[in-house]
């Protein structure tokens, strides 16, 4: 997963448990607009969340931000 979007990630993760709390899930749309703008990018998070980790739909926000962490930990 590239820098840019892994960022983003972890933003949103933040964002969403500081608006509704540790227990707040998020599904790989939330780090997108409601419109396909950039499908790249969009099929780089659906192969990392479905693909890579065989997540679910839905996943709480505190596993995602640990998932990215230790996945942007590994290429350093």
């Amino acid at each position: 997963m590239r820098e840019s979007l892994r960022q983003k990630v972890i933003e949103v993760c933040h964002k969403k448990i500081a608006q509704k709390g540790d227990n707040v899930g998020v599904s790989f749309y939330a780090f997108f607009a409601n419109k396909n703008d950039d499908p790249e990018l969009l099929m780089e998070a659906a192969t990392w969340w479905i693909q890579t980790h065989k997540l679910d739909h839905f996943e709480k926000a505190t596993k995602i931000i640990a998932l990215v962490s230790r996945d942007g930990a590994q290429l350093h």
